[in-house]
């Protein structure tokens, strides 16, 4: 079980922040807004915690240089008004985390990135980079490209699938709210926080509710989804008030803010189910005992050192499975190289991959995060 008291402990946090606690009133960005929130998550990096930031605030920002009072509807109007604003949105966090001497980057993703194995392994890679070099990832819908098919819909499933991603252990979702509550608690009296609670507890969705901001797009109910999407993976989620004035320093500190929903299983059982649930094989490689037992034993990554033969056809980022010299399958999971380069690199070590292909990915074939014994 994730206790409360567990969170200080987490290394890698997802923060979302929604478009009603960056702009005041609608008229923009606000700075005096937005400089503590850069203020605590400077602080939480200073204090060794990857952080990667999801941030609304594009389109109302947008909104407010063309002067439009009403969050457009059609969707080539909300990308026009993404394009307009996302400008001053990435100059804001850009000038903030100078100031405490960090540099961000931009990540734009759609749907489809995350559902094309190869472009989602490209983005893991992106983001794991960014965060080991100190870099703070700001990540945005890339609403200029995305169509109806392929958009997230809200910023919260975004931060969800992100926290996927990298395999976060924590995803934080701020909101003009106090947290989830037993019922509306703008019509019901006796509505009650709830402080902490099992993520697939069925009550919980009679509790949520829709969204309260004309700048908003989601509410209760998608940080409800967002928080299920993200327990996948292991992650738990914190529905926290961005309008308490340190939320994200007091939740460092342990602090009993908002609501916390724990996912059923812990970080590393939940992603191999996840990884598993996901697994259509398109290729084999065959192993030599060494890396049999490395795998098995050991439980470490799929080097190709220990790789003997390659067989099928395959891409970046698609499963294969792993088989032992009888042919029986060991392991299954997300190869880093397409089978071309599989079959030039097998049986080397990681140190030769640059002089036989002329460049280097990964230095394992499969990572441990990524593979499932079978």
């Amino acid at each position: 079980m994730f206790h409360r008291t567990q969170i200080p402990a987490t290394r890698r946090w997802i923060i979302k922040i929604g478009s009603a606690l960056l702009t005041r009133d609608g008229a923009g960005l606000d700075p005096d807004i937005l400089a503590p929130w850069i203020e605590q998550m400077a602080a939480l990096r200073g204090a060794g915690r990857e952080v990667v930031l999801v941030s609304s605030g594009a389109v109302a920002q947008g909104m407010a240089r063309m002067g439009w009072h009403k969050r457009p509807q059609a969707l080539h109007e909300l990308q026009a008004a993404a394009a307009i604003g996302q400008m001053g949105l990435i100059r804001a966090y850009e000038d903030g985390f100078s100031r405490h001497g960090l540099h961000t980057a931009q990540v734009l993703l759609t749907r489809d990135d995350l559902a094309d194995r190869k472009r989602y392994l490209n983005a893991r890679s992106t983001l794991r980079t960014l965060l080991g070099i100190g870099v703070f990832p700001v990540v945005n819908e890339n609403d200029t490209v995305a169509t109806d098919e392929l958009r997230f819909g809200d910023n919260d499933t975004l931060a969800a699938l992100v926290a996927n991603l990298v395999e976060a252990e924590l995803l934080i979702l701020l909101t003009d709210q106090d947290g989830l509550f037993t019922a509306n608690p703008h019509t019901d009296p006796d509505a009650a926080l709830i402080r902490e609670a099992r993520v697939d507890d069925v009550r919980l969705d009679q509790a949520a509710g829709g969204s309260n901001s004309a700048l908003g797009t989601g509410g209760m109910v998608t940080k409800l989804r967002a928080a299920r999407l993200a327990a996948r993976s292991g992650c738990a989620t914190v529905i926290a008030p961005g309008r308490r004035a340190d939320s994200l320093t007091d939740i460092a500190s342990g602090a009993l803010v908002g609501s916390l929903l724990v996912p059923a299983q812990g970080p590393q059982a939940a992603r191999k189910r996840w990884l598993a649930g996901h697994l259509s094989v398109r290729g084999r490689l065959a192993l030599d005992d060494g890396a049999v037992r490395a795998l098995r034993v050991q439980g470490r990554s799929l080097l190709a050192v220990g790789v003997t033969a390659v067989h099928g056809q395959f891409a970046r980022g698609e499963v294969v499975a792993c088989v032992d010299g009888s042919g029986q399958e060991v392991a299954r999971g997300l190869i880093n190289y397409d089978a071309g380069d599989a079959l030039r690199i097998k049986g080397l070590p990681s140190s030769r991959f640059e002089a036989v292909l002329g460049f280097i990915d990964d230095e394992e074939l499969i990572h441990r995060d990524n593979l499932v014994l079978v």
